[in-house]
């Protein structure tokens, strides 16, 4: 979202005569929170019961995949499933463009897989969106709807999913995953960053253990931790989508 203002499409928005929100699932005030911290320019919206995306839907603008999380057992911010802020689970990434009248000029919506890391990454680049929406403008005397963009100019390429399941235990200290979720005070960027170093660290305290210590003792305490995280890496295959190529969002959440 904060490129959509560090590339001026913000004021290229507004310009044409149009507004910028950015709406997401969590409560209103770390929509609030997430907004002083990015910087973005516009203004964030939570809609933790999904009334605006489910107004989107019935409209025929944009639906979306949910996903809800419930109580986990083994992941959490501060404690099993504790982290968890969303009545009615939380929707994935999309992008809508409409003109007053209600017409659809551009339209994406993420489609979870295990190369996005369950839809944790990968948007269309904001100026590839502004040049579909300008194209749409130009079209003066349409009245159709802009199909969905399933083939978009992306800000990140696919992530090795094992990588993300490595940093969701280090950010956990190596006991359990931990989500970087969006906190006061805390930002998550600084989080992944901080992940990442430990990781480093982590890969080569097993690489002194094997070459000081026998192989047999290194192998074990591989295994043993392999058989400590093994049932937390399940849950996070299993929570984080990973949605087919030809599924359909549910038509509610």
């Amino acid at each position: 979202m904060r490129g959509y203002g560090e590339e001026g499409v913000v004021e290229k928005i507004r310009a044409a005569g149009g507004e910028v929100y950015a709406i997401t699932s969590e409560p209103h005030s770390l929509a609030r929170n997430a907004a002083a911290e990015w910087a973005t320019g516009f203004e964030h919206i939570g809609d933790p019961h999904q009334e605006i995306s489910a107004e989107c839907r019935e409209r025929g603008w944009l639906s979306l995949f949910t996903n809800d999380w419930g109580a986990s057992r083994f992941i959490g911010a501060n404690g099993p499933g504790t982290w968890v802020s969303h009545p009615k689970g939380y929707f994935q990434p999309g992008v809508l463009a409409l003109t007053r009248g209600g017409r659809v000029l551009y339209r994406w919506r993420c489609r979870p897989t295990r190369s996005n890391l369950g839809g944790a990454v990968a948007r269309p680049l904001p100026g590839h969106v502004w040049s579909h929406v300008e194209a749409a403008l130009a079209e003066s005397g349409s009245t159709s709807d802009a199909p969905f963009d399933d083939n978009p100019q992306l800000d990140s390429p696919p992530a090795p999913w094992p990588i993300f399941v490595l940093l969701l235990l280090s950010n956990g200290w190596f006991l359990r995953p931990r989500p970087f979720d969006q906190r006061k005070d805390d930002p998550a960027q600084r989080r992944i960053r901080n992940a990442a170093l430990r990781l480093s660290m982590f890969f080569a305290l097993w690489i002194a253990l094997f070459w000081m210590l026998p192989l047999w003792i290194g192998g074990l305490a591989l295994a043993a931790w392999v058989a400590m995280v093994a049932p937390a890496v399940r849950e996070v295959n299993r929570l984080f989508q990973n949605i087919a190529p030809d599924e359909e969002p549910s038509p509610t959440p």
